[in-house]
């Protein structure tokens, strides 16, 4: 699979100023590339305890359903965290100028690379 291709579709989404895929059980950055100045190791670390504190979280609460995505919103930014079900522990990554981007539409171009991926 290449990684880095698919941070480029992932970049070509209007408002997108950062995307990578991320190992969740080691916090590995696999592929990433960034517009502007986002540290990725750090973003992909951070972004790897959210996902393993939403996990230990239904775990405890006995939920046997599965994460979708992830939204953190700030002042500028949206950050999606997308995990990829079928490919392990692998997730998406993705860092939207709020004021450009679609948030539907971005959300929408995660599903479709995961599909990607999956084939």
């Amino acid at each position: 699979m290449d990684y880095q291709a698919v941070v480029a579709q992932l970049l070509n989404v209007e408002g997108a100023l950062a995307a990578a895929v991320v190992d969740y059980d080691n916090g590995m950055l696999m592929a990433g590339n960034a517009i502007n100045k986002i540290d990725l190791e750090i973003a992909a670390a951070s972004s790897t305890e959210v996902i393993r504190s939403k996990i230990k979280t239904m775990q405890m609460l006995d939920l046997s359903d599965e994460i979708e995505d992830i939204l953190i919103t700030q002042g500028h930014q949206y950050h999606l965290i997308r995990p990829l079900k079928k490919l392990g522990s692998l997730f998406l990554y993705s860092v939207l100028d709020s004021n450009r981007a679609n948030l539907a539409l971005s959300r929408r171009a995660l599903i479709d690379v995961e599909k990607q991926m999956e084939q």
